[in-house]
């Protein structure tokens, strides 16, 4: 796999500059982590070499100085609201985070319920807390928030809020997910410490959009594309050119709120220790970038995946979250089309050599390979078992799983479980694929190859199964799919 960021610089730099921000301040940092701390595969598929898990490895190196608070909207317990990725309430995700955690051996000081009103949910999710051993608090909703600052910063505003006790330098604020209150908790233990006499401080860690790359950078561009739902819009930092004279990059919601934030500063600690949005932050990603092209290549196929997602939730489910039109824009600034993506190109050349479904894989070395739907197998199945033959070194036209071994599954499937689709799916071929190994050197040989497939990137010319789907996933293929059905002229129900 071709890297474009080193991972091990990242873990040294970003650690020794969080405790430089810590020693500006009165040894208290109150640190706003924006983003997944766990899996953040959006992160390693835009910079190739940074592992899923590297800022929770960097915590790990400060896991003597932090704790760690997690920040859950009161509101959002109410509305019973669910983390797409997990498919679990938030609520129940702080206690999968707790777990998480602690299980690493990062402290987990205590639960903050934030925008609380009374709600009937929250109270009962405090207990939840209270009896699991777990310290809470409440902090309220603060009437005319964010823009009446005086209000705001005052017995009435942050002073009403409950003080959250912590024992060590860095306070890490995280959250199960946006919208959760952070920013607001780090200032109210400002006001509280302050209050006092411990001039703590303030930052905000957030990957991207990546300060010091160039506003149309794909890799910044990549971030845009993901969260179109969220309505983020990368923006040059006026204040930070302003200030200093540099060209720095922030996005729309934190240059928006800078002035309000900048105020309430000045009204805590007598003045504003930033100048701009972009000194806020401790993002050192954009220093680690060790191979910009491969970088580049790497965000612009992150966003025709993300465009060729969004036509695909269209079709499944009518609507998408995600805004077509401004995929489209970010393809334009980026100089790309999903002709740009060379395995789409070879699955729909299959496609129209054969008239039947196919997939293509691209391996790490630029070799596509295919796969048609036929008799026995799915063109999923087909492709990915023709990936191991080339990655084996097996040629093609022996088979691993033989026809005899395939047909008992085919049965199971029809005549015992009720399916009407005999072909095998990837998760049936693997299985039938592994229990060949075990007398035949050269199945084994091929299964030993999965491992290389992470990373790669396949595409289907029709819509995949949700088994066909997870399996790549969990190999760690990147996958696209076009927008249409095996079985077109089924109008109501799909498969």
């Amino acid at each position: 796999m071709k890297v474009g960021f080193d991972n091990e610089k990242y873990l040294k730099m970003q650690s020794e500059h969080i405790r430089e921000r810590i020693a500006k301040f009165d040894n208290k940092l109150y640190l706003e982590f924006g983003g997944k701390l766990f899996d953040d595969y959006h992160a390693s598929r835009v910079l190739p070499g940074f592992k899923p898990d590297s800022k929770l490895q960097m915590l790990l190196q400060l896991k003597d100085q932090a704790e760690v608070v997690i920040v859950i909207s009161a509101e959002d317990i109410e509305a019973n609201k669910v983390r797409a990725d997990y498919g679990i309430t938030y609520d129940m995700d702080v206690l999968r985070l707790i777990d998480e955690f602690q299980a690493i051996g990062l402290f987990v000081g205590s639960v903050c319920l934030t925008k609380y009103a009374g709600q009937a949910a929250a109270d009962m999710f405090q207990q939840k807390l209270s009896s699991l051993g777990i310290k809470s608090y409440k902090h309220y909703k603060i009437p005319g928030y964010p823009s009446d600052v005086a209000k705001i910063v005052s017995d009435d505003g942050y002073g009403r809020n409950e003080y959250i006790e912590t024992t060590r330098p860095l306070v890490v604020i995280t959250a199960p997910g946006p919208g959760s209150g952070k920013m607001a908790t780090c200032l109210s233990q400002l006001y509280h410490e302050y209050k006092r006499g411990i001039k703590a401080g303030y930052a905000k860690f957030e990957t991207f959009p990546i300060w010091n790359l160039p506003l149309k950078h794909p890799v910044n561009l990549a971030y845009e594309a993901a969260t179109t739902d969220l309505n983020d819009v990368n923006m040059i930092d006026p204040f930070h050119l302003e200030a200093y004279g540099e060209t720095t990059v922030n996005y729309n919601r934190d240059i928006e709120i800078f002035p309000v934030v900048s105020a309430m500063f000045e009204l805590i600690t007598g003045e504003s220790p930033y100048k701009s949005p972009t000194d806020m932050g401790v993002n050192m990603a954009g220093n680690c970038i060790v191979d910009d092209e491969i970088c580049r290549q790497a965000s612009n196929q992150e966003i025709i995946r993300r465009y060729y997602n969004c036509l695909c939730e269209k079709k499944r489910y009518g609507k998408t979250k995600d805004d077509k039109s401004k995929l489209e824009l970010l393809l334009r600034q980026a100089g790309i089309t999903i002709e740009d993506r060379k395995v789409a190109l070879a699955a729909l050349e299959r496609e129209k050599e054969t008239e039947h479904p196919a997939m293509g894989i691209e391996l790490h070395d630029g070799t596509i390979v295919t796969g048609k739907t036929g008799d026995l197998l799915g063109a999923s199945a087909a492709a990915l078992l023709n990936a191991l033959k080339v990655l084996a070194g097996i040629p093609h036209e022996i088979k691993l799983v033989s026809p005899e071994a395939i047909e008992p599954i085919q049965s199971l499937k029809t005549d015992y479980l009720g399916s009407k689709n005999p072909r095998l799916h990837t998760d049936e071929i693997l299985i039938a694929l592994s229990t060949t190994a075990a007398s035949n050197e050269m199945a084994k040989l091929a299964m030993e190859q999965l491992s290389k497939l992470k990373g790669c990137e396949a595409h289907s010319t029709v819509l995949l199964s949700s088994v066909d789907e997870q399996i790549l996933k969990r190999i760690g293929i990147q996958l696209t799919c076009e927008p249409k059905y095996e079985e077109e002229d089924r109008k109501y129900h799909k498969n």
